[in-house]
């Protein structure tokens, strides 16, 4: 039995992934947070920034420039988009493992990410390494690797709601999904904006990103290797005047043959031993997986239209975001891969 204690660094302290991270990590029975960094507030305390953390995670924050990843045996980088590149150059002869939660090696090649992300890419030997880490999609591979590129939330609801249908072998229409998605106000990350204002907010509903979001292409690429062909589909986001969560209501075209109790037995199947992924007999609300590592999945069989129309709910800065890189750190250390993660939703 592997009972080694892991050392671990999270670089970014200030955003609430850097948070969630540390929320999970002082509760994991084989982890020790040995490093926090931030640049913008070195020097104070990680509870100086997050006063939840008060007398629980009260350790200086370092400069990434200063950190010593020798004794490290993992390392998150919770960092923007643009910044992450740059310290997986720094560290890709460190043989250190890096599960970076930003979205610079999501993508399947730098000229993808360039084209979506509007951002020139600095290290696109970095994608020859880079694993997408979707363990329910990719646990083998993720096992395997040292530079996992963990999903983005919006991706992750989505691409979960539609993977046994596009796994199936059904001869389902690769362009014709459509995919409709709301996210809590933490999803646009801590940095304040108008967008993100409580007054614009708050009693406030809207679409944005309407056909051009650049997370259609993560989702279009994943589900593209399912079915072994080019996906082209709908994806429009929304935010919601809530905290925390996302819900998605995907919308796939099927042969008439499909029926509730065939829909509800490939999604049984197809996530039989996925220890996260929970198939409801009632449509998920975001209360229903608050807090937790849970994606919560209703797949509806409409006859009237012959179309699945599946909800999926999960916590973006849980499932979407920290406790999904936890899942990838214990696959891969070799750890039991839901070691860590068993918190309950927070209801109400």
């Amino acid at each position: 039995m592997n009972n080694k204690n892991y050392q671990i660094g999270i670089v970014g302290a200030s955003g609430y992934t850097g948070s969630e991270l540390a929320r999970i990590l002082i509760n994991h029975p084989q982890t020790n947070i040995a490093s926090i960094t931030s640049e913008s507030h070195k020097g104070k305390q990680f509870s100086d920034l997050h006063g939840q953390f008060s007398g629980i995670v009260d350790q200086e924050l370092v400069s990434a420039e200063e950190l010593d990843v020798k004794g490290l045996d993992v390392l998150f980088l919770a960092l923007p988009h643009g910044v992450s590149m740059e310290f997986v150059k720094r560290w890709k002869d460190s043989g250190i493992k890096i599960i970076d939660l930003s979205g610079d090696f999501r993508l399947s090649s730098p000229e993808t990410y360039e084209e979506w992300y509007k951002k020139d890419h600095t290290f696109p030997e970095g994608f020859d390494a880079a694993v997408y880490g979707m363990p329910e999609l990719h646990a083998a591979t993720i096992k395997k690797a040292r530079l996992v590129a963990n999903p983005g939330c919006y991706p992750t609801a989505s691409i979960l709601s539609l993977a046994p249908l596009f796994h199936s072998g059904l001869g389902i229409d690769p362009n014709g999904a459509i995919i409709d998605a709301k996210s809590g106000i933490t999803g646009a990350g801590v940095k304040a904006s108008n967008t993100t204002h409580f007054s614009n907010v708050n009693d406030n509903f809207k679409a944005y990103g309407i056909g051009s979001h650049r997370h259609t292409v993560e989702i279009q690429e994943q589900l593209s290797f399912l079915v072994k062909k080019s996906v082209n589909l709908q994806f429009t986001p929304h935010l919601l005047p809530v905290d925390r969560g996302i819900l998605a209501t995907s919308y796939l075209a099927l042969d008439a043959g499909m029926t509730q109790k065939k829909l509800d037995a490939m999604y049984l199947d197809f996530y039989r031993d996925k220890p996260f992924v929970r198939i409801r007999k009632e449509a998920p609300s975001i209360k229903d997986v608050r807090g937790s590592n849970y994606a919560d999945i209703f797949p509806f069989w409409d006859a009237r239209t012959n179309r699945a129309i599946i909800i999926s709910a999960i916590d973006n800065l849980v499932k979407g975001a920290a406790g999904q890189a936890v899942h990838n750190m214990n696959l891969m250390l070799g750890l039991e891969e839901s070691m860590g993660l068993h918190q309950v939703p927070m209801q109400p």
